[in-house]
């Protein structure tokens, strides 16, 4: 249990610098290149989520 907590400490903490450095970068892209980041964020968001729930799920 001790390790699957780290994981997610350490996803979490990805996700955060991920952020950052995709609100620095994306102002400087095209509006193409926005909107295909934005769509491709929430897919990986709903698949993030689905992939939490079954690992939940699975635990209990």
């Amino acid at each position: 249990m001790l390790f699957l907590g780290k994981v997610i400490k350490s996803l979490a903490i990805g996700t955060v610098f991920g952020v950052a450095i995709g609100m620095m970068v994306l102002p400087e892209l095209d509006r193409k290149t926005q909107r295909n980041i934005r769509r491709t964020s929430k897919k990986l968001r709903c698949a993030a989520g689905d992939a939490y729930d079954n690992i939940l799920d699975y635990i209990n």
